[in-house]
């Protein structure tokens, strides 16, 4: 497959963003909240349970170019939730590549490490064999099957271990344990790439800028890899210092979830750095970066108070 990148300018297009609450979505709403070409869309403007919901919002908008934020991402619900799951991640999916075809619009959609059963012995590249273990990463898997049929512009950007200073993440959930506990027992043979979900959302909007015609699936996830443990190992570390709590590593059978998650989540992104230029950030400068925009959010709004 031959491919080619244009570059336009941005005021020609208009950008319809689904999601806009979730944590990739909330990053892309502060980058795009004052875009007049852009619309935001949460629960109330574009269901992503409803076919009908999302049909109307996108032919109402009428975009050349549709990001797709939301996604039940509730991995170990999802297992209790799997007709909701599937609808949100799969049929919705399906829907909204259907009506990118119908106006020769672009699709960028995220999907995840999940599609891969984590036996690799190292990183997965884009046309390895997927096998998802849990109901969340087969939902996952049927939405790429099903924007590859349509035959629209498509991008699938493939990530992992999503976080940021926003929602529900681990990142969140070590620092508000941490505060709590005097010891801490994380997983420590689940490998993968913490990408935090500002990266996801700058990586985006530079890949919309330059009005790329390259449809296909590539990683995107941060450069370089660590465990959970490792991963929370240096969130406390760099929040905490002296006062964070002992950390002990701790076998994934040690502490089993209603879903399964893959021992190996590292993705290759030579694919993505090839055709488009660029990589992102290593794990360790994006969770940097998003503690002191947290630090800098608690310090402002204790000067409000």
């Amino acid at each position: 497959m031959s491919h080619k990148i244009l570059y336009t300018n941005l005021d020609s297009m208009r950008i319809l963003i689904t999601g806009k609450n979730g944590q990739v979505g909330t990053e892309l709403s502060r980058r795009y909240e004052s875009h007049g070409d852009v619309v935001l869309t949460g629960r109330d403007e574009c269901d992503l349970s409803s076919e009908a919901s999302i049909r109307e919002a996108v032919r109402r908008v009428k975009p050349t170019v549709i990001i797709n934020a939301g996604a039940y991402t509730a991995v170990d619900q999802a297992e209790k939730e799997g007709p909701l799951c599937f609808a949100i991640n799969a049929a919705a999916t399906q829907v909204l590549a259907e009506e990118a075809a119908r106006l020769d619009a672009l699709l960028i959609h995220y999907s995840t490490d999940y599609v891969f059963d984590g036996t690799k012995a190292g990183p997965y590249v884009e046309n390895d064999p997927i096998h998802p273990l849990s109901v969340y990463g087969e939902s996952k898997a049927a939405g790429e099957a099903a924007i590859a049929k349509t035959g629209c512009k498509y991008l699938i950007l493939r990530t992992s271990w999503v976080y940021g200073a926003h929602g529900k993440n681990f990142l969140r959930t070590m620092l508000r344990l941490g505060a709590d506990r005097p010891e801490l027992r994380v997983v420590d043979d689940q490998v993968g790439a913490p990408t935090s979900a500002a990266a996801i959302a700058d990586a985006t909007a530079r890949l919309v800028d330059s009005a790329p015609e390259a449809s296909g699936i590539y990683h995107m996830t941060a450069a370089g890899s660590t465990s959970w443990y490792g991963f929370a190992c240096a969130i406390l570390s760099a929040a905490m210092g002296p006062t964070a709590p002992r950390m002990q590593p701790i076998p994934g059978s040690e502490y089993p979830t209603p879903a399964r998650r893959p021992a190996n989540s590292v993705l290759a992104n030579d694919k993505f750095a090839r055709i488009f230029g660029f990589r992102l950030p290593s794990w360790q400068q994006q969770l940097d970066e998003v503690l002191a925009e947290m630090r800098v959010a608690t310090q402002t709004n204790e000067v409000k108070r």
